[in-house]
């Protein structure tokens, strides 16, 4: 197991009932079972292939009756009588892990604890969270393998938990933090947004919409990496 999913495992909560959705390999739900820390798991996949691998490795490790696996897409594959309380999803575009929050909040299922790891588009992921009454708890980024990842963990209220526009581009968690992983990802992502204004800027017929949010999303990334 890598960092980023070792630290997915360390953000759920002992004794979870637990769904991990776009399983790896069932790496996840596999991991917390063998560390006693949960005893019951559903790794769910929308590709047979992917999901016969887990199957695979979920047998190899002894760990049939603990581990369902369940083909499907996005949170369908979850009943109510699983009675699942922690949902991991990880790996995917933010974009993405909003619709498929989204499709199983239309069914009116909402799942008390969300450990969640978007490759893009985390900014999207904050925003549904305060928009459905999720607390962001926990936050983490780390670096691997020439990718960063953010790491947020949220739990469901009667409330909403208000986030600034910084907050929910940069994390309300990390922000605090500031870790040197943090700067690493922003001074990324600023050179990124400078070459992005200069083509725009470039551009016969210029978007001036755009190039207001990538200024605006420029001064706000320099403002945080000033400090």
């Amino acid at each position: 197991m890598n960092l980023r999913l070792n630290r997915l495992a360390e953000m759920v909560d002992p004794n979870s009932r637990v769904a991990d959705i776009g399983t790896d390999h069932a790496y996840l739900p596999i991991r917390l079972v063998e560390q006693g820390k949960v005893s019951y798991a559903i790794a769910s996949d929308v590709a047979k292939g992917p999901l016969a691998n887990a199957e695979a490795d979920i047998q190899a490790a002894g760990l049939a009756d603990q581990i369902e696996t369940r083909l499907g897409s996005g949170l369908e594959t979850v009943k109510k009588e699983d009675q699942i309380d922690t949902v991991v999803i990880a790996g995917m575009g933010g974009k993405l892990m909003v619709t498929l929050l989204s499709e199983a909040a239309s069914r009116g299922a909402y799942y008390p604890t969300l450990v969640l790891e978007a490759n893009i588009g985390e900014n999207n992921v904050r925003q549904w969270l305060m928009d459905n009454r999720y607390e962001i708890v926990e936050e983490d980024i780390v670096a691997e393998a020439g990718h960063i990842y953010e790491l947020i963990k949220a739990r469901l209220t009667d409330q909403v938990h208000p986030l600034t526009v910084k907050e929910v581009e940069f994390g309300p968690l990390l922000l605090k933090q500031k870790t040197p992983v943090f700067y690493q990802k922003w001074e990324g992502q600023e050179k990124y947004y400078q070459k992005l204004l200069a083509n725009l800027n470039k551009a016969k017929q210029k978007d001036e919409v755009r190039i207001k949010q990538v200024e605006d999303l420029l001064a706000m990334i320099q403002e945080e990496l000033a400090h």
